[in-house]
């Protein structure tokens, strides 16, 4: 209950905490690291999102939940596909 209203409240933002360990996991392979790795990863992708938001249709805004949205979608449905694939889930 307390993440779907987390969830809820941060809108598609969530995208990113979904995305930032996977691509931690890929990045990083010491075990030890993999919190910090992740949150490091996921600060940065949402500073990324957050900049390109404002950059792309400038002077106007698109709100950075739409790109995050837009971006961290299919990265999270090739994930699945792949993780398929292979024979794996989770």
């Amino acid at each position: 209950a307390l993440a779907a209203v987390a969830t809820a409240a941060a809108g598609p933002i969530a995208f990113v905490a979904l995305a930032a360990p996977q691509i931690a996991r890929r990045l990083v392979r010491e075990r030890g690291l993999a919190l910090v790795s992740s949150a490091a990863i996921g600060a940065a992708l949402l500073a990324l999102a957050d900049l390109a938001a404002r950059r792309i249709l400038a002077p106007a805004e698109l709100p950075v939940g739409v790109l995050t949205t837009v971006l961290g979608a299919p990265f999270l449905i090739w994930l699945l596909a792949r993780a398929n694939r292979v024979g794996r889930t989770g």
